[in-house]
């Protein structure tokens, strides 16, 4: 099931299904060590009448962010039992702490008792052996712990004021055809068992009154922490500022936090806006505070791979940091700079994907050829596009003068291998392709690599470097002239996606599939976006991978088979992509020479909201007949790409609307000299 509604801090992440049910909590870092392991965590409510889970369909559910924060506002109605809730989550931009609450509102003309439940099933470290959960009666909290890992269940009535909890219920699960203590609560009587070890959860009750047809407000909150004594004084932090005040200081963070944004929003309609802020939220709730941008979050994932998408691939992470770095968010954004810069290897590439830690995660590329050579495991976009926006990141920040460590420590020793891994026509050696699927020499990898280049010819010049200066850029030409030369075939009229070494006719074969990454020729600066063999290329990407259905869309391309639906590939090439879709919106703006060629962009734009979750939240792709997300949800880099496109749109139509006056803007002007990968 689809993840929904990420809350972060940038230590902790929660995410919730799309039925509202906590399923996923990070800590210590985003995208390592899920607290609760893909675990359903419960929260029910039981009264006289009747008891209902909060994904139960009785209730008539309405899920959304606050006015564009990160902070839940979710509404439920349950018509029978006569009540209405009110529930606001967040996660403390201060404290390692993740705060509910809950209004319930009494419809019915007699006062009632209601009881809340709220159960957490954890699995600390990522697995179910050897937890402790214990009742505190100083805390009157649940105390979760193993090893460093320590987390706390608490609560209190109106204001944060009121007392703690009413009842608990701690028990072992999944052994012995046990379910878990959530099953106490559906009769409204919890057993109170006071510790358990081994595979564990445990359920607090809050107890109320409530007038005939009157309302209150009840919290919750979970700490978490390394040891015992970090959650204790946590908790009375908490308790003494209440949780109300948490609550409130981070909606008014995230709300100041957005205001950061360098764009004019006033540009675009409301509801393009809104998903704008929202998409960089999401963004932010997927970045550690040590500088790893992780891809995806969703835990469901492991049910078909048994791995995760809870990486930081350097390629995602350097395509995501440079929209914020668009966005006016420099300082965040150097902390994947220097992620980086502690990674590369003494080669001077960065490996296929890492650990929030920083340590290297899991990969299938070889260390060796079919024929049992050395080979390097890498795709090497993933240390040029660091490279690119590297260079770029300073030069919007206006922190050139600063950046001699990046320059010694990064651009050096990675310029230094695109520049030698090449053959003798100037082509990069074969690597793997941003798919993850094929070994070869790839457009989107030669646009990188070219991109790259010229960045660090860039900074060499800057800190006048010349010999480096000279080399970097002669590398980058030869690059680019080789593309002209191999990678354009003269009978498609357009550019091809790769090119397969034959080790018998000792020759570069070619690969004719069409595919939606050939847009990287022009966004990363290869080529003109107007140049007729670029706009070729565009108009059969958006031919023949456009999916012939009711839902639309483009897909990465043709006979993708990654969660392939079906074989009618006339019809449907692939699931379409968000990435992929939007991709093709960046050259329509790019292009665009009026406010009515802009209108495709537009469209396009909207699609992509239309075919996202109710809440705003963007999957990787999504099933080409129902629309429904697929992979992972949500995809950093599906709001990193929405984000960027939207940027380049204000860009554009600002330019034409100040050209139309007479009134051209010279930094828009800058911003759209390309598509906007440079922006």
């Amino acid at each position: 099931m689809a993840r929904d509604l990420p809350l972060g801090n940038g230590n902790v992440l929660v995410n919730f299904d799309t039925n509202y049910n906590l399923r996923d909590m990070y800590y210590p870092y985003v995208g390592q060590e899920n607290q609760s392991a893909d675990h359903l965590s419960h929260f029910g409510v039981w009264t006289a009448e009747g008891f209902f889970w909060i994904d139960n369909p009785e209730l008539k559910r309405k899920s959304s962010y606050l006015n564009d924060s990160m902070i839940t506002n979710v509404e439920g109605n349950h018509e029978r039992l006569g009540l209405n809730l009110l529930i606001r989550d967040g996660v403390d931009v201060q404290e390692n702490a993740f705060v509910r609450k809950v209004v319930v509102e009494n419809t019915k003309q007699q006062e009632r008792t209601v009881k809340l439940y709220f159960h957490l099933d954890l699995h600390l470290y990522g697995n179910g052996v050897g937890d402790t959960v214990y009742f505190d009666p100083d805390l009157q909290s649940l105390i979760f712990y193993k090893g460093h890992r320590y987390m706390s269940l608490s609560c209190s009535g109106a204001g944060g004021k009121g007392s703690g909890c009413s009842s608990y219920a701690i028990g072992q699960k999944e052994m012995n055809g046990m379910e878990g203590t959530w099953r106490d609560a559906e009769d409204g009587q919890l057993g109170r068992n006071p510790i358990a070890q081994g595979s564990v959860d445990g359920t607090i009750e809050y107890e109320l009154k409530i007038p005939a047809g009157g309302k209150t407000d009840i919290w919750f909150w979970i700490c978490f922490g390394k040891s015992l004594e970090e959650i204790t004084g946590m908790e009375q932090r908490i308790r003494q500022a209440t949780p109300h005040t948490l609550l409130q200081r981070t909606y008014n963070y995230w709300e100041q936090w957005l205001a950061k944004d360098r764009h004019d929003l006033s540009l675009i309609d409301k509801d393009m806006a809104s998903f704008y802020k929202k998409s960089l939220l999401v963004v932010r709730t997927n970045m550690d505070n040590r500088g790893a941008i992780v891809a995806a979050n969703d835990s469901d994932i492991l049910k078909f791979a048994k791995d995760t998408y809870s990486y930081m691939w350097p390629r995602d992470g350097a395509l995501i940091a440079h929209a914020l770095d668009r966005s006016g968010y420099v300082s965040l954004t150097s902390r994947f700079y220097d992620f980086c810069k502690r990674a590369i290897t003494k080669e001077g590439f960065l490996l296929h994907k890492y650990n929030p830690d920083g340590s290297v995660g899991s990969s299938w590329h070889p260390w060796i050829n079919p024929a049992g050579e050395k080979q390097f495991p890498i795709q090497e976009d993933e240390t040029a596009l660091v490279l690119y926006t590297l260079w770029h990141h300073h030069e919007l920040a206006k922190t050139l003068e600063h950046a001699r460590d990046d320059y010694d420590k990064f651009v050096v020793p990675a310029a230094g291998f695109l520049a030698s891994y090449k053959d003798a026509s100037g082509l990069p050696l074969p690597s793997y392709d941003l798919w993850e699927e094929r070994y070869g020499v790839h457009a989107f990898t030669v646009a990188s690599v070219y991109a790259g280049l010229l960045a660090a010819s860039k900074f060499a010049e800057y800190f006048q470097d010349k010999a480096r200066m000279v080399y970097y850029r002669e590398a980058a030409v030869k690059v680019k002239s080789a593309v002209e030369q191999f990678m354009y075939s003269e009978q498609e009229k357009r550019f091809i996606r790769s090119l397969y070494w034959n080790r018998e006719k000792n020759t570069y074969e070619p690969d004719m599939t069409l595919d939606a990454s050939l847009y990287a020729l022009f966004d990363f600066e290869m080529f003109a976006p107007n140049d007729p063999r670029i706009t070729a290329t565009m108009k059969a990407i958006r031919e023949k991978l456009w999916i012939q259905s009711e839902v639309g869309g483009i897909g990465r391309y043709s006979d993708d088979y990654y969660h392939q639906v079906t074989h009618d590939i006339g019809k449907v090439p692939g699931n379409p992509w968000f990435i992929c879709t939007l991709w093709y919106a960046e050259w329509v703006i790019a292009v665009a020479n009026n406010e009515g060629e802009l209108k495709e962009a537009e469209d396009l734009i909207r699609w992509t909201m239309n075919h996202a979750l109710p809440t705003g939240i963007l999957a990787e792709q999504v099933h080409p007949f129902t629309g429904e997300p697929m992979s992972v949800s949500p995809l950093t880099w599906s709001h990193a790409s929405f984000v960027k496109v939207v940027q380049e749109y204000m860009s554009k139509l600002k330019l034409l609307r100040n050209k139309s006056t007479g009134k051209e803007d010279v930094s828009d002007a800058k911003l759209l000299q390309t598509s906007g990968a440079s922006q």
